[in-house]
């Protein structure tokens, strides 16, 4: 594969999630305001808060290949998300419906139309889920979601090798 730069990577993922129904806003960075109602509004999706931001969390290169003068950098992504608490509608509920889908649609795709090699690694496959329970968002009561995704991809020329 050639070289991959990390934006095409966070569109590709920030494309992704726009592509489930009724996901709400999807940020490709986390978005931050200093009052509490801007910062809501960032979020806001037919009357509720239903938002979330793509963050690449960190990143590891293996040692370079120098056989096929390559080297495999892998991207650890942290996808986040709110979404407006409502107990009598037993919206939890429909949170963890929304977090099921996120995770297929990363599972049918392995290399994200091409755009990296993989994000299955060893035991993991597509999206993690890291954490689920309620948090106060901008003031509101919500469901948040810690998700979090592995891309692997590889960069020609090894500059700097022994």
């Amino acid at each position: 594969m050639s070289d991959v730069a990390i934006a095409t990577i966070r569109s590709t993922i920030t494309e992704t999630l726009q592509g489930i129904p009724a996901i709400g806003r999807v940020h490709d960075y986390e978005r931050y305001a200093s009052a509490k109602a801007d910062l809501k509004a960032l979020y806001e999706y037919e009357g509720q808060i239903r938002g979330w931001f793509v963050r690449r969390a960190g990143a590891a290169e293996t040692m370079p290949d120098t056989r096929l003068g390559r080297t495999a950098v892998d991207n650890r992504w942290q996808i986040r998300g709110y979404m407006s608490l409502a107990d009598a509608e037993a919206s939890e509920r429909a949170f963890d419906a929304l977090v099921a889908t996120i995770q297929a649609a990363f599972r049918t795709d392995e290399t994200l139309g091409g755009v990296v090699n993989t994000t299955f690694f060893q035991d993991r496959a597509g999206i993690q889920v890291d954490d689920l329970g309620p948090v106060l968002f901008a003031g509101v009561l919500c469901h948040g979601a810690r998700l979090s995704l592995r891309t692997r991809h590889w960069i020609t020329g090894l500059q700097g090798t022994r």
